[in-house]
């Protein structure tokens, strides 16, 4: 059975940088040497690994890596610490249309009989 990685770097700047393979300490030891110039890592090395996640279908990881690539700092950091606490309640949704948030808004039926 193969394994596929979806890995997170520290990079030097502090910022995040989100991947997948399927030999993750290769690729760690790419983004470290410089081997890509033209990768987002070549001007903020050194890269530190801080999170592995393990798949079995290629599919799967790189639907993984679309979803944490699409998250927030605070989420990525969650996920990291393996907080999932906290990872739960940012993933929270707080628009206005969200199902605990329904008693605050206003009626639409109450407002259509007032109209009637």
């Amino acid at each position: 059975m193969n394994e596929y990685y979806v890995y997170i770097f520290r990079c030097a700047d502090g910022s995040y940088y989100t991947g997948v393979t399927n030999d993750y300490l290769h690729r760690l030891w790419q983004h470290q040497e410089g081997i890509d110039p033209h990768c987002y890592t070549f001007r903020r090395r050194p890269v530190t690994l801080v999170y592995v996640g393990i798949f079995g279908d290629i599919n799967e990881a790189i639907s993984w890596e679309k979803k944490v690539k699409r998250w927030s700092r605070k989420k990525k950091e969650a996920l990291i610490q393996n907080n999932s606490d906290a990872l739960h309640k940012l993933a929270e949704c707080r628009n206005e249309s969200h199902s605990k948030n329904r008693d605050a808004l206003p009626s639409l039926v109450s407002a259509r009989d007032d109209n009637a």
